[in-house]
């Protein structure tokens, strides 16, 4: 099946096709929502969506390794390595990395522009010195980088019928980069991040120092509801932009608006417990909304 979809993308290269591989495997291991919803495409479109999300995945994880070694300017001295080395790669038209290699020919086959990759380097390097936000619209500036950029990198893949596609595409990015926030609280304070705005806190008379004591009350009910709340929004404006793709690929996108955006109403469920426990969408439910999606998109092709 897998061959298959590598046949039907015009990837014939046998270096190319191990790379694309490569990408599936750390899209099926680490992105396993998005994944699913990645099943609702074409077949070949999918290698493409693990490309994009494969290196999105290789380089949090780089950064999330240097975190924990050398100095503050070691760290960033290796990723400025990476990046420069990406970039030139992309620029040669070519890539002996591993993943790198089914980027580079992701990114060229569909027209991507650089400044896309160049604003998520950016956002990567702002993990190694940032450790928190003062307000929304700083936060904005790094999700900007971190995720609506992903957005806009798909669109070309997924057929986009209007330039209006990359606005709601953006928007969607944000509401699934801020839905993983709200989960992943406790996980991101190991790391001596913190996601959410500090002008929320303090719209909730909380601080930092407070989310760090790991208790969840009150206060801190109200500032996750009021984030589950943002990403409401993020995706209802998000939602027209479906209606703008190709028909081929808006089930997909359907499902992961719902499978995503989910996870903050798995988060409202729990009572907001984003310390004691990882809010997960149940396999019934995506199971509810991948059924008819499935057959949506049968019936598109």
């Amino acid at each position: 099946m897998w061959a298959a979809e590598l046949t039907g993308a015009g990837i014939t290269d046998p270096r190319l096709r191990e790379s694309y591989r490569l990408c599936r495997r750390l899209h099926a291991q680490h992105g396993r929502t998005y994944f699913l919803a990645t099943r609702l495409l074409p077949p070949g479109k999918r290698p493409y969506v693990h490309a994009l999300y494969g290196f999105a995945r290789y380089a949090d994880e780089i950064v999330d390794d240097l975190t924990t070694t050398g100095s503050a300017n070691e760290r960033a001295d290796r990723l400025y390595s990476f990046g420069e080395g990406f970039l030139a790669d992309l620029k040669a038209g070519h890539s002996t990395d591993p993943v790198g290699a089914a980027v580079v020919d992701t990114l060229l086959r569909w027209d991507i522009p650089v400044a896309h990759v160049e604003a998520f380097l950016t956002s990567m390097a702002m993990d190694l010195t940032i450790t928190e936000y003062a307000t929304w619209a700083d936060l904005q500036r790094y999700v900007y980088g971190s995720a609506a950029v992903i957005g806009l990198q798909m669109v070309p893949i997924l057929g986009p019928l209007d330039d209006a596609a990359y606005e709601h595409a953006a928007d969607l990015g944000l509401a699934f980069q801020l839905a993983n926030f709200v989960r992943d609280v406790g996980e991101d304070l190991d790391r001596g991040r913190l996601y959410l705005p500090l002008e929320d806190l303090d719209r909730f008379d909380l601080t930092r120092a407070d989310l760090e004591r790991r208790t969840v009350d009150d206060r801190t009910r109200s500032l996750l509801a009021y984030q589950v709340a943002r990403v409401r929004r993020l995706a209802e404006q998000a939602r027209p932009g479906i209606a703008l793709l190709e028909p081929s690929s808006r089930p997909c996108i359907e499902a992961a608006l719902l499978l995503y955006c989910g996870i903050a109403d798995e988060v409202e469920r729990s009572g907001y417990e984003v310390f004691t426990r990882r809010a997960s969408v149940p396999v019934r439910r995506r199971l509810a909304v991948a059924g008819p999606a499935w057959l949506r998109a049968v019936r598109s092709r």
